[in-house]
């Protein structure tokens, strides 16, 4: 099919004013369903296809590095593009919006659920959630895998992280760093191997791309665009910007720690969630097998069927996936209060998780973003995030394994599975994978097919 058939040309595209740019972020933020892949989707229909404000490499130059990062890397791109075309205000301001809606959508639903969740209706939608839950994460275990695995050797790697991390509990963290130094090192040494196989973008841009530009007007941003002066990378702007990021992360945790002492669990969460924010490589799948370890088996903030009652929660929320960690952050402060009324710890403790999720993430992007604009057709870099990618696809197969156990052997392994969540496992997936059908319907539909069975059941 012609590309240029199918992609339709746009008038001149003018340079963005700071209150138009501002107007999209704060609609991005209320429509950014789907997860990382279906909010780049949005941001690339939007950004680079119909305002043009960015073209094709250079949207996925900053894909690419977002990628490597720790965090939400949808948010983490929506601030660089912010920061390239507003400079630091244009960072926030694309950053910030990208997850306020959410906030204040998942308090909302994480409220409901921890005051009212032991009501017969709730709990059932709740059952039924957690089967189509396993089957998102299924899909995705596909879906990167696909992307990821392109020859033996990442399906090698990806088989010694699962191995790493289900078998021998070795900690998240050291799996990435250690599939990254192998990855930086095999691009010198099997480039063949290592080189371009995340389907990134990170080679030359192939017939495809080359007739979609040609289609479009002339990006404001272009692949041949020199440097606006923000983006010269400069030491003092560098760590002046660290500085006041580092001040802005610690000023919430020391505040707290002062008020209520550094034993409280507010402060341990923030302390922890901090923690997490510099290990969250790979996106909100990839980190909760660390959260749960942590959160659930070892402070015991929540239990694991609350951890997947969560996740069902934030699919079903616009922004980032990983906003599943200011349900856990708020379960922990209402089943822990230590001394505060409960519904007052648990707001705190989901703003607290929140503000050390996603505070780094302008930090490693407004730090980091100069540098990387030198660093467009980097080979060494490219390998590094493909063999990282190629560990996370083991990493999220152990969160399905885990989700599981819980989700189809409710009583334990030694017990009948539950036949009624085998199937909507599979219907959830047939219907994602054959039919193409969205995860909030997938997610609904699964809701209320659990008040349906529970209500034949009579609860």
């Amino acid at each position: 099919m012609d590309v240029a058939a199918t992609t339709a040309p746009v008038a001149q595209a003018r340079y963005p004013t700071f209150a138009e740019a501002l107007r999209f972020w704060m609609k991005l933020g209320w429509i950014s369903f789907g997860g990382p892949a279906g909010q780049i989707a949005i941001m690339h229909t939007e950004i680079v296809e119909r305002r043009r404000w960015i073209s094709e490499r250079r949207f996925l130059h900053a894909l690419n590095y977002c990628m490597i990062l720790p965090g939400p890397e949808a948010q983490q791109l929506a601030i660089y593009i912010g920061w390239l075309l507003h400079r630091t205000a244009g960072g926030i301001a694309a950053g910030a919006f990208f997850v306020i809606p959410s906030i204040f959508i998942l308090w909302t639903l994480s409220f409901i659920y921890a005051a009212y969740g032991n009501v017969p209706w709730i709990a059932a939608a709740f059952y039924g959630l957690k089967p189509a839950v396993l089957a998102i994460v299924l899909a995705a275990v596909l879906r990167i895998g696909r992307k990821a695995l392109k020859n033996e050797l990442m399906w090698i790697i990806a088989g010694l992280a699962f191995m790493a991390i289900y078998f021998f509990k070795i900690p998240f963290p050291v799996i990435v760093f250690t599939a990254g130094v192998v990855g930086w090192l095999g691009g010198k040494w099997l480039p063949g191997k290592f080189v371009g196989v995340d389907g990134g973008g990170h080679g030359p841009k192939s017939a495809t791309t080359d007739a979609a530009e040609t289609a479009l007007a002339p990006a404001i941003i272009s692949d041949d665009a020199g440097g606006a002066p923000h983006t010269r990378p400069q030491l003092p702007r560098a760590l002046r910007v660290a500085a006041i990021w580092l001040l802005l992360w610690a000023a919430p945790l020391v505040a707290l720690a002062l008020w209520l002492g550094g034993g409280h669990t507010l402060v341990k969460e923030g302390i922890f969630f901090s923690k997490a924010a510099t290990v969250t490589f790979g996106g909100a799948y990839a980190v909760l097998p660390y959260v749960s370890q942590q959160a659930v088996e070892h402070y015991h903030w929540l239990a694991p069927g609350q951890m997947l009652d969560g996740l069902g929660l934030a699919e079903t929320t616009p922004g980032p996936l990983i906003m599943v960690l200011q349900f856990v952050g708020f379960m922990g402060g209402w089943n822990f209060p230590d001394g505060l009324p409960p519904l007052l710890a648990a707001t705190l403790g989901a703003l607290i998780t929140t503000w050390t999720t996603f505070t780094p993430c302008f930090l490693w992007v407004l730090v980091g973003a100069p540098y990387m604009e030198r660093l467009r057709d980097n080979r060494r870099l490219a390998a590094a995030l493909s063999t990282i990618t190629a560990a996370v696809v083991g990493v999220i197969l152990n969160l399905a394994v885990w989700f599981g156990g819980h989700v189809l052997f409710p009583a334990g392994f030694s017990a009948l599975p539950d036949g009624f969540c085998i199937a909507l496992c599979l219907a959830a997936f047939v219907a994602m994978q054959r039919f193409q059908w969205e995860l909030i319907p997938v997610v609904l539909a699964s809701g209320a097919l659990g008040i349906v069975w529970k209500m034949a059941l009579g609860f």
